[in-house]
């Protein structure tokens, strides 16, 4: 299935359980409700989920002049992978980590965490950051984009909904009224739990993917391997404060230790990754 594919079952899937949500929570008027919002949610996730992903975290583009050396290494990278420049941004916080998003190769944009440049060495650095590449050149950062948008709004309408049943919305029986405070307060609880099934599905077998490009886009598999190892050390020591919602575009799972099942983790684990690198060092 091609990317494109993959993006329009995406959007239809995430519009879907908005427009579930509405119904439950406040029939027909909580259903139109809901319909223009996922209008508006599957425009603005297209156009701006990159913008409103670094707006999350507070990330600032980097001066080329003060990131001289990330600048070249990340510009090395792209040439090595055969990708235009993308823009480079810094996320103030100390937990290591990094992502990438955008539209495409030509609008990437490609974040990393304060926290990373203080604990890698370059090698690390550079086998981190051509993961990240692999994320563009896999054409992954649009669908990981808009998953982090509407699952956010899907979360968003949970929150909404729980209230809802605490200040007595939802109660009614008739058609206009929704499924009543049962319904409401299911769809409260199943949403986001369904919102972040969606996320593993779309984000496991990306990083295993994304690791094997980066590994040959740097030329150092066992670079890589060693950077997701201290990486997860370093989130482990340091956690990082990060949304739910786009905890399956960073390079490590942030919330990794705060689930309950392993279930609903957004990255496969640690250890396999660098099974399968370390062996690709070996070929």
């Amino acid at each position: 299935m091609t990317n494109q594919i993959k993006t329009t079952v995406l959007l239809a899937v995430l519009t879907v359980m908005i427009l579930i949500i509405g119904q439950a929570m406040g029939g027909r008027g909580g259903l139109f409700i809901a319909f223009i919002l996922a209008v508006i949610m599957n425009f603005g996730s297209y156009w701006f989920s990159d913008k409103i992903v670094l707006a999350i975290y507070r990330a600032e583009k980097i001066d080329p002049n003060e990131g001289s050396q990330l600048y070249a290494t990340v510009r090395e990278l792209a040439q090595a992978a055969g990708l235009p420049m993308p823009r480079l941004y810094l996320v103030p916080d100390e937990s290591p980590n990094a992502f990438a998003t955008g539209r495409n190769p030509e609008n990437a944009v490609v974040a990393v965490t304060q926290g990373i440049l203080n604990t890698l060495s370059q090698a690390e650095l550079r086998g981190v950051l051509a993961h990240e590449l692999g994320h563009i050149r896999n054409h992954d950062i649009l669908i990981s984009s808009i998953a982090a948008t509407l699952a956010g709004a899907i979360m968003i309408l949970a929150d909404i909904g729980k209230f809802a049943v605490i200040f007595g919305a939802g109660r009614g029986d008739d058609e206009d009224s929704g499924g009543g405070i049962v319904a409401t307060l299911v769809m409260a609880i199943v949403a986001p739990i369904a919102a972040m099934l969606i996320q593993s599905a779309i984000s496991r077998s990306r990083e295993f993917l994304a690791d094997s490009a980066g590994a040959q886009i740097s030329n150092s598999p066992e670079s890589l391997a060693n950077a997701l190892l201290r990486l997860e050390q370093g989130r482990v020591a340091v956690p990082m404060d990060a949304s739910p919602a786009t905890a399956h575009m960073m390079i490590v799972n942030p919330l990794s230790g705060r689930n309950v099942l392993n279930l609903f983790s957004t990255h496969p684990p640690t250890e396999e990754r660098v099974r399968r690198l370390r062996e690709m060092e070996h070929i």
